[in-house]
């Protein structure tokens, strides 16, 4: 264990006896920084210490021949002064082995994830083949900085998607980014996506029928050569459940008795569960059923969930004159007739499942239409009354 004056000179000119196979020259004036030299005439610098636990270990700086005594003996002071502090430069290069890159981590922890607690999520991974992982796929996760996203959120914007379309590209990465930090996933400490600015898309659709179009929707499903198509859209309308959840529904989900429907996943990834109002359960008592079919309204041809109906819907929304009605606008106005009702938004938030709040605000202008037409009905009364009062005497 020679102990030399580490100097650029004493670097080129060191060797190892050929009878070794390798030496080590500790500098005498650096705690633990070593230049190795072997045999074949290979050299490379090393900082030796001992960890916060007292045991010996060595990190590696760099080749000799790659890099100068100046700088590796520079690299030698800053690492020293970590270990003086507590750290540990190996522990932290092997962390810096084990962050992997985008498409590493989308493969084997966010697929298997959305898997579990997602229903419908193949919109997603188009999404992510198309407009992330050709950009950012071999980038490593701590590579990954809020600019790169910013980049990429206005180029997609550039390209002529629609706002909430490009808004895609950082929301998802902000859900990665969450998840991994949640499992502890190397490079993940902090999320390059919290900083990137969403644009407003202002786009909330608020499509409602009216009851001159309910009736109008009602006659023409029951001619629909869809047989199924009358019971979805009417359980779609009484509920306000989503389409997916309607369309993957099991029987064994319904308690009839109890009047109550438990949807095993929605799209908050928790279960809920929904009150059976008693036209709704005259309209489950109605369903036709088939043998070891599970499914409540099945395709009845092939006995399995419906995996898209937009073109017996097409066809009877057009016939009845409301070609830009969606099926999810059904859910609005489940939520539209419960708001002028009477009921308060928080009630219309939980019937429709809603995990936050706020997303139920969008039907707040129809709670003070209906406050509007109350009070409006108070002061006719009123002013009824004040009217005959304030006849003349005769």
């Amino acid at each position: 264990m020679p102990i030399v004056q580490l100097s650029a000179q004493f670097v080129r000119e060191a060797s190892c006896p050929p009878e070794k196979g390798k030496v080590d020259y500790y500098d005498s004036a650096i705690k633990g920084f070593i230049l190795e030299a072997r045999p074949s005439g290979g050299k490379t610098f090393h900082l030796r210490y001992r960890d916060a636990h007292g045991k010996l270990r060595q990190h590696k700086i760099g080749d000799a021949t790659a890099i100068s005594y100046d700088k590796a003996r520079q690299k030698a002071q800053r690492l020293r002064s970590e270990v003086a502090l507590g750290g540990n430069p190996l522990e932290e290069r092997q962390a810096l082995r084990l962050v992997p890159t985008l498409a590493e981590f989308i493969r084997d922890t966010y697929i298997p994830h959305i898997h579990l607690y997602r229903r419908n999520f193949q919109s997603t991974l188009s999404f992510i083949n198309c407009h992330i992982l050709p950009r950012f796929g071999s980038k490593h996760l701590d590579a990954i900085t809020t600019n790169m996203l910013s980049e990429a959120h206005m180029d997609l914007r550039a390209k002529g998607y629609a706002l909430a379309q490009a808004n895609k590209l950082p929301i998802l990465f902000k859900i990665m980014f969450n998840l991994a930090k949640k499992k502890d996933i190397q490079g993940a400490q902090s999320n390059p996506a919290s900083g990137v600015v969403l644009f407003d898309p202002n786009n909330a659709k608020e499509r409602y029928l009216s009851a001159a179009e309910t009736q109008r929707l009602h006659e023409a499903l029951a001619r629909s050569d869809n047989t199924q198509l009358k019971h979805i859209v009417a359980l779609l309308l009484m509920s306000g459940c989503r389409k997916r959840e309607l369309l993957d529904a099991k029987w064994e989900h319904f308690d009839l008795e109890r009047r109550n429907w438990r949807i095993p996943m929605s799209k908050s990834g928790k279960a809920r569960n929904i009150p059976i109002s008693a036209r709704v359960l005259e309209i489950l008592n109605s369903l036709p059923r088939w043998k070891d079919c599970p499914y409540l309204i099945p395709n009845p041809e092939t006995k399995k969930p419906f995996g898209n109906l937009f073109y017996p819907w097409d066809k009877v929304r057009k016939e009845v004159g409301l070609p830009d009605l969606r099926m999810h606008d059904l859910r609005h106005t489940f939520a539209s007739n419960l708001v002028n009702s009477g009921q308060s938004i928080y009630v219309v938030s939980k019937l429709l499942g809603h995990s936050q709040l706020k997303t139920t605000a969008r039907y707040s202008h129809l709670a003070d239409e209906t406050l509007l037409s109350a009070v409006d009905a108070a002061a006719k009364v009123v002013d009824a009354s004040w009217k005959s009062s304030a006849q003349p005497q005769v």
